[in-house]
């Protein structure tokens, strides 16, 4: 086993992290007041290749591995959550989705424009009465001649008010999984409708939306995949997502831990800095750990798909990990920051917002913890 990164990856990561110290760490504190991030990220992430990591250059991509992917996401959600969301969702659930599932028709429309930035891509398959039971979903697509008539509602689209295509899963037969398609919808088709979500928790500064489809026509043309096989497009992309999400908690807890080691530095207290206090360090190191073990389960993920072999319940694992490592750091930054913590002019604060929206989407804890059970013993537990 050699832990060493190449040097393609050591570029990687060093690009990542100028970008995200110049354009994206300057910015959180504002984007999260605002609740809104500058539009103008996106090309910027465009013109870096951060959207096309892994997606071939003949698409527009910029090729890389996964590991590399996944230091690049680490970066970004050091610096910045709501900004790591737009590359994990845009790239990794739909980008790549295309470059796995497309026709080439399909893969020459999109992946030019969504790898440059151009386009944003937004996932639309979380429904208002439909979350971790996924294979039932309400959206329906009926089929009209040569089209699809597309009726439903989505909810906690991230990236939804931005995009210019959702990757949408939709019922196009009878119940259960077998019954739902994926298609590529254009967003300014008439009858398609987006709100956004203000009032977050944390993630502020990304455009979260509802999506309600009434009467949507596409042509037939814009289903991904094979009829019926919707939910095998969704669990393939989430798969990998679900690396991406433990990739940015990584960045999290390791912001976390840059800042308490830095503020316990500076702090006096007793007539000395708050560094030398011993439970003070115990929770540093308490961070510290959470950090290196995260990362080490995320770099396993990453390895695995680059050596094409199976990976989902290590996906499973890193991501279980390393979300609630997150927010385990965070707490612990935060009592080390003591009353500070709990003011927005210093960093804690935001990171334990972040953090704990990671237990909930791409697979809430639990259902984390089903798939590692069933994994396990061969049984589906309820």
């Amino acid at each position: 086993m050699n832990l060493e990164l190449s040097e393609e990856q050591v570029a990687a990561k060093a690009l990542a992290r100028d970008f995200t110290e110049r354009e994206v760490i300057p910015n959180a504190a504002a984007w999260d007041r605002a609740e809104s991030v500058d539009r103008a990220i996106v090309k910027k992430l465009g013109a870096v290749g951060f959207l096309g990591l892994t997606i071939g250059e003949q698409y527009g991509g910029s090729g890389g591995d996964h590991l590399a992917y996944c230091l690049v996401t680490e970066e970004l959600g050091r610096g910045d959550s709501s900004v790591r969301g737009i590359v994990s969702v845009s790239l990794g659930l739909v980008a790549k989705s295309i470059a796995h599932w497309g026709s080439e028709e399909q893969k020459r429309a999109w992946l030019p424009r969504l790898t440059s930035g151009e386009a944003v891509g937004c996932f639309g398959l979380t429904e208002p009465g439909v979350g971790s039971d996924a294979a039932n979903l309400a959206t329906r697509a009926v089929r009209d001649g040569d089209s699809y008539v597309l009726t439903g509602s989505k909810m906690f689209i991230t990236n939804g008010t931005w995009a210019d295509v959702v990757l949408l899963f939709a019922r196009t037969g009878g119940p259960g999984h077998r019954g739902v398609s994926a298609f590529l919808v254009p967003t300014d088709l008439p009858g398609l409708t987006r709100r956004e979500i203000h009032g977050k928790l944390g993630l502020r500064g990304q455009a979260t939306a509802e999506l309600v489809l009434d009467g949507v026509r596409i042509p037939a043309g814009a289903m991904l995949g094979p009829e019926g096989r919707g939910f095998s497009v969704a669990m393939s992309a989430l798969a990998k997502g679900r690396m991406s999400v433990a990739a940015g908690c990584v960045g999290i807890a390791q912001a976390c831990l840059d800042a308490a080691v830095g503020y316990a530095g500076e702090r006096e207290q007793f007539g000395a800095p708050i560094a030398g206090r011993q439970l003070v360090q115990e929770l540093l190191a308490d961070i510290a750990v959470d950090v290196d073990a995260a990362r080490m389960l995320t770099w396993r993920v990453a390895d695995l798909i680059d050596r094409g072999l199976p990976f989902a319940t290590e996906s499973s694992v890193a991501k279980l990990f390393a979300s609630e490592a997150a927010v385990r750091c965070a707490n612990n930054a935060l009592q080390v920051f003591g009353g500070y913590g709990y003011i927005d002019e210093y960093p804690a604060g935001k990171l334990l917002r972040d953090a704990r929206v990671m237990t909930l989407y791409e697979g809430t804890t639990q259902i984390h913890k089903l798939l590692i059970g069933r994994a396990l013993t061969g049984v589906s537990a309820f």
